[in-house]
């Protein structure tokens, strides 16, 4: 039965050396030339040097283990799925947790608002403020043009009885509307 050879190490001692084979010397040779160059390559300060494919071609799977690596390929293929629908689910529930936060919050609000419907005093201030009403006997004083004079609209001027073509260049003008609409950051919403 062979041997297993030994796991890559970064230690630089000797591999054992292998038997005799037919072709004699050669085997010995090489082991001889691989140590040679650990110990250099150890005595200059790099890192010996590990020989992947020898090491790698000394591995044999036994039936146990294509067993076990068969088992481990297959539990993946059948929990996988399963452990994404999980997280989409928990990602789902998370959500609707979210909105029934929110639902929440806007039912607190209405009963609120409700409440305050409820209560006479406030019901009378809403009357007056928004449909002007008051009590018998009360006078009430309403001020037109009580606006700021810079947010008053301008007067305007006499319109002429002839025609007059300001000279404009449309082109650039357009360019700049495109422009300036591309780079705003709300959109105009029509009415």
């Amino acid at each position: 039965m062979a041997r297993r050879p030994a796991p890559p190490s970064s230690s630089p001692r000797a591999q054992p050396t292998p038997s005799p084979t037919k072709k004699g010397a050669k085997p010995r040779a090489q082991a001889a030339t691989t140590s040679s160059r650990r110990a250099s390559s150890a005595s200059r300060g790099e890192a010996p040097r590990v020989d992947v494919r020898e090491w790698a071609s000394g591995i044999r799977l036994s039936a146990f283990s294509v067993i076990m690596l068969s088992l481990v390929v297959l539990g993946a293929w059948v929990l996988v799925p399963t452990l994404g629908t999980f997280i989409d689910q928990r990602q789902k529930i998370a959500a609707l947790e979210a909105s029934v936060k929110v639902s929440e919050d806007q039912i607190e609000a209405l009963v609120a608002e409700r409440e305050r419907w409820n209560d006479p005093a406030y019901i009378a201030t809403q009357a007056r403020e928004r449909l002007y009403y008051v009590k018998p006997g009360e006078v009430v004083y309403l001020v037109d043009n009580d606006l700021d004079p810079a947010a008053l609209p301008r007067e305007q001027d006499p319109v002429s009885e002839t025609l007059v073509e300001t000279p404009t260049d449309w082109m650039p003008q357009l360019l700049r509307t495109v422009v300036s609409t591309g780079l705003s950051d709300t959109a105009a919403v029509a009415p």
